[in-house]
């Protein structure tokens, strides 16, 4: 049997101004969860010493979060692209988040201290790679003593919007859907009408778009468009 369509618009390609309408209207036109990116930035102090944080921009945060949950009862769906995601697990969870997925990159030395962290906050745990990393690092997450529910393969570079989709992560996919056949897999950069069925057809079950989305003149119609691909596919599991 296979696992449902998930279909995340990313918030980060929205109104700023009007965070709330514009989760609404996406909700509206028939989207599952909303996808927030939060992102930490540089800091100087951390760049003197060599140790960047995980991307360049920096986005919103546990205040945002709050602000938003007051106004939908929607799934939100946080992504950290962060360098000490444990720092965020208490204020995210207190602001209402859903879902908490972490960077295998940067988790290496707590996997299961910031899983059990994340649960007993409420919210369910997830792990993202990047590109250029082996899909071989996540199985420790999913197959350990306190496994994550959801896997989020990156098929742009974290931290910027609107990059090209990089067909060569859905080996990623199908590795992973292969292994795990009842798993929410994610993908997330560079998804539209022209790249939802190569990432449907590789297994990915839930889908996170964000130029392709809030830029369509009928954003419902993209949202119907990559639901259908991603339903046809799972029949087959």
């Amino acid at each position: 049997m296979g696992v449902a369509a998930k279909i995340a618009p990313s918030m980060l390609s929205s109104d700023f101004a009007n965070l709330a309408s514009e989760a609404q209207r996406m909700l509206d036109c028939g989207a599952d969860w909303l996808h927030m990116d939060i992102m930490d930035g540089y800091n100087l102090n951390y760049c003197l010493l060599h140790k960047p944080h995980f991307v360049p921009n920096l986005t919103i945060g546990a205040p945002v979060i709050e602000s938003l949950r007051k106004h939908t009862k929607a799934y939100l769906d946080c992504h950290l692209m962060v360098t000490n995601p444990l720092d965020y697990v208490e204020p995210l969870g207190k602001a209402g988040a859903s879902g908490f997925t972490f960077h295998v990159e940067v988790s290496r030395d707590n996997w299961g201290e910031l899983v059990q962290r994340i649960k007993s906050k409420g919210m369910r745990p997830g792990v993202s790679l990047k590109p250029g990393t082996p899909i071989e690092e996540v199985y420790p997450l999913i197959e350990g003593e306190y496994p994550v529910e959801m896997v989020l393969v990156m098929t742009v570079e974290p931290g910027f919007g609107g990059q090209k989709f990089m067909p060569e992560t859905m080996d990623k996919v199908r590795a992973l859907r292969k292994k795990y056949p009842s798993l929410d897999i994610e993908v997330d950069g560079g998804l539209g009408p022209s790249t939802i069925d190569m990432a449907a057809s590789a297994g990915a079950n839930c889908i996170v778009a964000g130029s392709s989305v809030f830029g369509a003149p009928d954003s419902a119609q993209v949202i119907s468009l990559m639901r259908k691909s991603v339903e046809e596919v799972q029949k087959n599991y």
